[in-house]
């Protein structure tokens, strides 16, 4: 399907334009004509959800190695749609539609590509309604808003064979794939453990009141799957992720997703034995952020092989002398890694190795962007095509994910999780594996 509509679309405006070959005139301007002998190859992207991480995308989608067309900018406010659409107009020279329901976006059959940048509890379903819809999906991080649609998603993406990527970025920058070789390949002896840092300060959020939908928002499309709730104050724009679990994951699944990937990437672990979560709310105890904001947690892997995560949302201080980052222990040295770069030491703390990153990724300012997203998306592109190796697949995004929804797991039951190393499953504790999945309105139900 995908290739005869390209090849119709080729074969119609060398038709209609009198192109020839062999340097005779073409009829066609320049930039046109490059346009059609691209088209083979070009893919039609969509944005669904244009808030605070729309600037990830500007490089990637204008670079003209990327041969890529922005066709869709699709969100539920009104003010989003139209603001992305200026902000785009600085790095594109054409206007894309602005829609406001996904599905349609979804319906277009000369959509290739949805870039799914939605609210937390729209990742898994957009994506698996969008693969449903023949669509390849760069997904934000996390892939979803529970451990059942993390499967889902696996599932899906093996039955329809369409490239699904996270937004897990640091899988695409140089220097962190470097450095990862190197431990895979024994610099620092047998790797047996990791500890990933998150330190941030985050103020104080408002305590959510009833009030009327803002003008401009679709406040049931953007509820979408969860189950219906009357609209409170300041929801829909960011603190979504911390008024409680309806469409949220917390820190865990807002940030930890992303060192937890590189901890697990440089143990080459997949499922943990067992979990255990201290965390709590520590911070303006009366504001209205709903779950914890510092977390400590452990996961025990087979082969005696651990992953600490140290969360702490509101609180600046920074312990590990970084905002975020991931050290990895082995049996001859360690590994300090993070956004910047690396820093390998051997047994004795002594520096042996280190190298910067040439370019800039965000750390912790709300939004983000940068060159290893740029490296990530174009990496996914390039995967759709056949021209590059995926660097990181949906699956490996899951396993990274479900470490996050364990956290989130045993901090609500305020238990341990005995964990099937196989599969990730929580072991004989009904109460924990009832939060395993979630409750969808009506109609919105999954179907693999």
């Amino acid at each position: 399907m995908e290739n005869s509509r390209r090849d119709f679309i080729k074969k119609a405006a060398l038709s209609t334009a009198g192109i020839t070959f062999g340097g005779l005139a073409t009829g066609l301007s320049a930039k046109s004509y490059a346009k059609v002998m691209g088209a083979n190859e070009r893919l039609n992207v969509a944005i669904a959800g244009l808030g605070r991480r729309l600037g990830a995308y500007y490089e990637p989608i204008s670079k003209k190695d990327s041969n890529v067309e922005l066709v869709y900018l699709c969100d539920v406010m009104k003010k989003q749609r139209e603001a992305g659409l200026q902000k785009f107009s600085k790095f594109i020279d054409y206007k894309p539609k602005l829609e406001n329901d996904i599905r349609k976006v979804i319906a277009d059959k000369n959509v290739d590509v949805l870039i799914n940048a939605t609210p937390d509890h729209w990742h898994a379903p957009g994506t698996w309604l969008a693969v449903q819809g023949g669509k390849h999906v760069y997904v934000e991080k996390p892939c979803s808003q529970n451990p059942r649609e993390g499967e889902i998603l696996v599932e899906i993406q093996k039955k329809y064979g369409k490239v699904v990527q996270m937004g897990n970025q640091q899988r695409s920058a140089p220097e962190s794939i470097d450095v990862i070789g190197q431990i895979h390949n024994g610099a620092i002896g047998t790797p047996y453990k990791a500890v990933a840092f998150y330190t941030a300060s985050r103020g104080e959020v408002p305590v959510p009141k009833a009030a009327p939908v803002p003008d401009g928002l679709d406040w049931d499309l953007f509820q979408g799957p969860a189950p219906r709730r009357p609209y409170t104050h300041d929801t829909w724009d960011y603190n979504w992720h911390w008024y409680g679990w309806h469409y949220g994951t917390a820190e865990s699944g807002n940030n930890a997703t992303h060192e937890l990937d590189v901890a697990r990437w440089a143990l080459q672990v997949e499922f943990p034995e067992f979990v255990t979560v201290e965390a709590a709310k520590r911070h303006f105890l009366d504001d209205g952020w709903a779950m914890y904001d510092t977390m400590d947690a452990t996961f025990r892997f087979p082969g005696n092989k651990v992953i600490k995560w140290d969360g702490k949302s509101r609180d600046g201080y920074k312990t590990y002398g970084s905002d975020r980052g991931t050290i990895i222990y082995g049996s001859t040295g360690s590994v300090y890694v993070d956004r910047d770069g690396y820093r390998l030491f051997n047994r004795e703390g002594k520096l042996v190795k280190e190298s910067k990153a040439k370019g800039s990724e965000a750390g912790t300012a709300l939004g983000g962007g940068g060159d290893m997203t740029t490296l990530h998306v174009v990496n996914f592109f390039n995967a759709i095509r056949g021209k590059e190796k995926q660097n990181s697949t949906i699956d490996e995004g899951a396993k990274s994910t479900l470490l996050c929804h364990l956290a989130n797991i045993a901090y609500r039951t305020n238990k341990p999780l005995d964990i099937d190393s196989k599969n990730g499953h929580i072991r004989d504790n009904k109460e924990a594996m009832k939060l395993w999945s979630r409750e969808y309105e009506k109609g919105w139900e999954p179907s693999v």
